[in-house]
């Protein structure tokens, strides 16, 4: 069984995926949040220019490839204050001083200022998941993004660059004008881990693979260059699917504290983070064994510590950020993220038995969730696109729930509406879908 995961260590055919959602709108505006998308630039070549992330001065503009800041400016703190955009409306490759990819490269993430912005997008990449030999050396199915490190030109990639109508500024959407942070991913942890590991290859043939799984380090070296360089935040949405969207959730806490925001939203996309009591109990066990999340856990505030269950930081969130509003979405017929859950971990697994699995973890989720007023989920049913895996990739077209009479776009806009309550849905089982 094989599966082309997140699209990024096994790649989409993006020409194809990209012409099923082009011209689907009719003018490609938008309604009542409902991001559109156009004709898409294919092109690959770099149109922005890099950053001098702490000289407080500007580079030269460039249409050649994209180059990497000097070594003396590549910090994940200053104290010099927010520096003067290079540019605006274009990536910048921004380096991090002691960040590091699960091969021990250089870490580096990619900023997208716009004039006079006060909200700030964080979206986080997603790409599968690693937790031993086979799995963090690419000899598994099911593996990691980006095992050779991050390129300085990921953002002029067609598939990263066009992956979310949120972080893209040719279409018009509720993010289109933001300040935008892409964090890329690379250590093969959710953006969670905390530790450098020698795994064996149990059949004894290949050497010994060294790995750090150093996302949560990466994490907050980005979240420290963020809380300079965007103080006085108004509007600050975490977002990001799969590893993504979990990485979103488990570090919602480490982004909200240290970046100066009046308001904060959280979705999660299709990376849940379920009650370990049902059957996520297991791949619980061994991540906090091969990555140390019980050291980046610790560092939550007195009295949301997380022990021996993982879903109740859905709840520790709700409690420890009254005001904001957090969310999960994803697909009821997912088969990747689902994939990862239980596949390695039961024996004899089928699609249907999958699913089931998955279907009863959600209910054990939405419980969660259903008593916190600032907490929601938008579950759709199923999309043919990538195996339902992420509701909010390429084009919201196929993400609505009929019975609803909503769609993903509509779901973002009332998450990021305050005067508008948040709504749960959840749509029906159905049976002529996913044959």
């Amino acid at each position: 069984m094989h599966i082309e995961y997140g699209f990024l260590r096994h790649r989409l055919a993006l020409a194809g995926v990209l012409a099923v959602f082009t011209g689907c709108g009719d003018d490609g505006g938008t309604v009542s949040g409902t991001a559109v998308i156009p004709d898409t630039d294919s092109s690959t070549g770099p149109t922005g220019t890099t950053a001098e992330p702490t000289s407080g001065t500007t580079t030269g503009g460039t249409t050649d490839a994209p180059t990497t800041t000097s070594d003396d400016t590549t910090t994940g703190t200053s104290t010099t204050g927010p520096i003067e955009p290079p540019a605006y409306d274009q990536w910048i490759t921004v380096p991090l001083e002691g960040a590091v990819c699960g091969n021990n490269s250089q870490y580096k993430i990619f900023v997208n200022w716009h004039e006079g912005a006060k909200d700030l997008i964080v979206m986080l990449e997603p790409g599968g998941a690693c937790w031993d030999f086979d799995t963090c050396s690419g000899k598994a199915d099911l593996g990691a993004a980006h095992p050779d490190g991050i390129p300085d030109n990921l953002l002029y990639d067609p598939l990263t660059k066009n992956l979310s109508p949120l972080m893209r500024r040719d279409v018009e959407g509720l993010t289109k004008d933001w300040n935008m942070v892409f964090i890329p991913y690379c250590t093969g942890d959710v953006h969670t881990g905390n530790n450098v590991i020698t795994y064996q290859d149990p059949d004894g043939v290949s050497p010994d693979l060294e790995f750090h799984h150093n996302g949560h380090n990466n994490v907050m070296a980005a979240t420290d260059w963020m809380a300079n360089q965007f103080p006085g935040t108004d509007r600050l949405f975490v977002a990001g699917c799969s590893a993504g969207g979990a990485g979103s959730l488990i570090n919602y806490h480490f982004f909200r504290s240290k970046i100066d925001a009046q308001r904060g939203y959280l979705m999660n996309d299709s990376g849940p983070i379920f009650p370990s009591g049902g059957w996520s109990g297991p791949l619980h066990d061994k991540i906090r064994s091969s990555w140390d999340v019980d050291s980046v856990f610790s560092a939550l505030p007195p009295g949301f510590e997380i022990e021996d269950d993982f879903g109740v930081l859905n709840t520790h969130l709700a409690s420890l950020y009254p005001e904001d509003r957090l969310s999960t979405v994803f697909f009821q017929r997912d088969f990747n993220y689902s994939r990862y859950s239980y596949e390695r971990f039961y024996p004899n697994m089928t699609k249907e038995k999958i699913h089931e699995y998955w279907a009863e973890d959600t209910d054990l989720m939405t419980a969660l969730y259903d008593p916190h007023p600032n907490m929601a989920y938008y579950l759709p049913y199923w999309r043919g696109l990538n195996d339902s895996h992420c509701v909010s990739i390429i084009s919201y077209l196929d993400t609505e729930i009929e019975e609803e009479g909503v769609d993903l776009g509509d779901f973002i806009g009332t998450l990021l509406d305050d005067d508008k309550p948040l709504v749960s849905y959840r749509e029906s089982v159905q049976p002529d879908e996913d044959n």
